[in-house]
C-alpha cells in the first residue's frame, strides 16, 4: 500500500488533539485515493465488515460488503475518514480511522466501524471471485 510521501507538519491553528489525529493517521498507514489509478481493488476491513472497493477515479467507486447499504456493488462518492467526529481526511482511507461514502440511495453519508486493514488483494483472486459468483447466476 502506498501512502503520500509528504509528512504532516503540526499546524500552529489546529488544537494539539486535531494535529495528534493527524499524526496518528499516518503512522497507522492508509491510502490517498488520488493516489490509484482506475481500476485499483482494495479490501478494507472494518471491525464489523470486509468491503471491497474499486475505484473509478474522481471520487467514485464500486463498494461491497455491507448486507444493508451494499451487499452488490453500488458506486458511491467516497469523502474520505473520520476520526469518529466531523473532521475529514479527505479521499483517505485510515487504519484506525472510519471510512465515510455518499450512497446514491440514502441522504446521509454512511460511516464504517473502525478500518482494521487495507490490503490491496491480488488480481487473480479477485478475477475468481467475480467469476464464481457469475457460475452462480
Amino acid at each position: 500500500m502506498s501512502t503520500s510521501p509528504h509528512l504532516f507538519r503540526c499546524h500552529p491553528n489546529l488544537s494539539d488533539e486535531v494535529n495528534r489525529n493527524v499524526a496518528q493517521s499516518e503512522i497507522e498507514g492508509g491510502v490517498f485515493l488520488n493516489d490509484l489509478t482506475p481500476s485499483t481493488v482494495l479490501e478494507v476491513q472494518t471491525q464489523h465488515h470486509r468491503y471491497q472497493v474499486v475505484i473509478l477515479g474522481d471520487g467514485k467507486a464500486l463498494i461491497s460488503g455491507h448486507p444493508l447499504y451494499c451487499p452488490q456493488p453500488v458506486q458511491v462518492a467516497i469523502a474520505g475518514s473520520t476520526w469518529g467526529g466531523s473532521m475529514l481526511k479527505r479521499r483517505f482511507v485510515g487504519r484506525g480511522m472510519h471510512l465515510e461514502f455518499r450512497h446514491p440511495d440514502y441522504r446521509t453519508p454512511i460511516v464504517t466501524s473502525r478500518v482494521k486493514e487495507i490490503r490491496e488483494p491480488h488480481v487473480r483472486h479477485v478475477l475468481n471471485q467475480y467469476a464464481g459468483e457469475d457460475r452462480r447466476r
